[in-house]
């Protein structure tokens, strides 16, 4: 009995020690907005080399795993936070650099990047002149 209660208080730490995953439309907004920086021809600087987006979204989907196995990421902007803020290693701030525009810190460009694709998700369809709501998704005869 003595040797059987370390191991059941070892056990029920370890079962209550592992996160709960990310929820899935979490974690789909996580990746749509990385998919918005691979996608925007602006690059990546950590620990002053500069990458491409693609490079960028690889190596942040690598951070949100890593941190999902710490802890159970609640919203876009915790990930932002604790991942794509700044390097783990060394502490300094990731930047964004887009063309013809001067680098700025990631956290800003993220948020602000956030926004927009809420803001756009959030917007009704627009009605084509004409056109009542309701016919606009039939095809033409």
């Amino acid at each position: 009995m003595k040797r059987l209660l370390p191991a059941l208080a070892l056990a029920l730490w370890t079962c209550l020690s592992v996160a709960a995953p990310t929820a899935a439309p979490v974690r789909a907004e996580i990746e749509t907005l990385l998919t918005r920086l691979q996608t925007s021809g602006c690059q990546f600087n950590r620990n002053g080399s500069w990458y491409s987006g693609a490079e960028a979204k690889d190596h942040l989907l690598r951070k949100l795993a890593y941190f999902e196995d710490k802890t159970t990421v609640q919203n876009t902007e915790q990930f932002i936070e604790l991942a794509a803020t700044k390097s783990s290693s060394s502490g300094k701030a990731y930047q964004v650099r887009c063309v013809g525009v001067q680098a700025v810190e990631s956290k800003p460009w993220l948020t602000g990047q956030l926004a927009t694709l809420r803001g756009a998700a959030s917007k009704p369809p627009a009605v084509r002149p004409g056109l009542h709501p309701d016919s606009q998704s039939r095809s033409p005869d």
